[in-house]
């Protein structure tokens, strides 16, 4: 018989520490996702397992309830074993409300034996990966294809769990048929559903061979995924039924997609706006003139630079901007101007330069914001003794 391997802790597979907050954690599981995602990886089992324990990790860290299990009982929060660890609730509340978690620890006690006696639980669980896209793709919109290694339905047995069909069951040995066992834990008396039949209190008389009476079998899919026009960085697309396929036919769990977004070389997106730097001339900037810039949609626009442009200044075009999710409208585009001052001047170009320095110190108009600034230190001084 193997040994079964102890899992890590969830926060050193972040790497994060238990006090890192949603932001630190969310951040943390983006960057080993794409280091480790499969399809970056082809035929790397070790990537695999890696990307899939961090899948792990982040669905329990990032839900407040589950953390705060974990952080109290450590892994066994969530095992379907005993309550090892000192957690006396065993597995069964990993995810549930307060309700389910009542339930479990007093079975069908306070009205609740109505929900009948026993009942599967084994619908899949949901799956979390990521896609990237350009800017461009976010404001079009986009369709791609991503590989998600999980469970799907045998198709041996249809997802029955049986061989060749039969349905012939025996009655569980573990619950004897009630899809529940009980382990006194203290005062209580724990009530949990029964790991070795997931709660249909009978087990399959001749399992399916490929399956092992699972009903489902691990195996990378390629999903089309429809990104709409405007979406934005960290948007979650749910896939419903895309997850693991359930135990012995139960539903199969959703897929989520967690859209991230390349940094633009050009373009800065700011909600639905979008912004753009222009360095002028400094010619320019004081002469005035037009300068053609390229727009999201692959367009051009042609902004009009008043005489005396300043550095900072900005110029906004209407509806130019980033697609508005689930609209017909768009944001707007802002042109923001920086003046560049002139390098490497020829010795024409530096007398030209000086001359015209020379008349603009006798002519307060031609630099006003600078003669008032300096105006304002010369007075300050003053008012020092200085």
């Amino acid at each position: 018989m193997g040994t079964k391997m102890a899992k890590r802790d969830y926060y050193e597979v972040l790497g994060v520490p238990r006090d890192a907050n949603e932001d630190a954690l969310k951040k943390a599981f983006r960057k080993l996702a794409m280091q480790h995602h499969p399809d970056r990886n082809p035929g790397d089992k070790a990537a695999e397992a890696k990307f899939k324990e961090c899948n792990e990790a982040y669905d329990v860290l990032k839900d407040a309830e589950k953390r705060a299990a974990y952080d109290r009982y450590g892994h066994a929060a969530f095992e379907g074993g005993g309550g090892g660890g000192g957690n006396p609730f065993g597995g069964g509340f990993a995810g549930g409300g307060f309700e389910d978690i009542f339930e479990q620890m007093f079975g069908n006690f306070g009205g609740r034996a109505g929900r009948g006696g026993a009942q599967p639980s084994g619908r899949g669980s949901d799956l979390r990966t990521e896609v990237t896209i350009s800017l461009e793709e976010a404001f079009a919109g986009t369709k791609t294809t991503i590989r998600v290694p999980s469970s799907v339905t045998c198709d041996h047995c249809s997802g029955s769990g049986a061989e060749g069909g039969t349905a012939q069951t025996d009655t569980c040995g573990t619950c004897k048929g009630a899809g529940k066992v009980r382990a006194q834990s203290g005062f209580f008396l724990v009530e949990r559903t029964c790991p070795t039949c997931n709660g249909a209190g009978r087990i399959i008389k001749n399992p399916c061979k490929v399956c092992n009476g699972a009903g489902r079998v691990q195996r990378d899919r390629n999903l089309a995924v429809t990104i709409p026009a405007g979406v934005e960085e960290g948007t979650r697309i749910r896939l419903a039924g895309e997850g693991e396929a359930g135990l012995r036919g139960a539903p199969a769990g959703d897929l989520y997609v967690d859209v991230g977004i390349r940094p633009h070389p050009i373009f800065q997106r700011e909600g639905n706006n979008i912004f753009i730097r222009v360095p002028l001339r400094m010619t320019q900037a004081a002469l005035g003139g037009t300068v053609e810039v390229p727009s999201i949609d692959g367009g051009r626009a042609r902004v009009s630079i008043p005489t005396g442009t300043q550095a900072g200044d900005q110029f906004r075009l209407r509806s130019k901007g980033f697609s508005v999710l689930r609209s017909a409208a768009r944001g707007d585009m802002y042109v923001q101007v920086s003046v560049e001052t002139p390098q490497n001047l020829t010795a024409k170009q530096r007398e030209l330069l000086e001359q015209f320095e020379a008349e603009a110190e006798a002519n307060s108009r031609t630099s006003p914001e600078s003669e008032g600034f300096f105006s304002r230190v010369k007075e300050f001084w003053e008012g020092l003794g200085r």
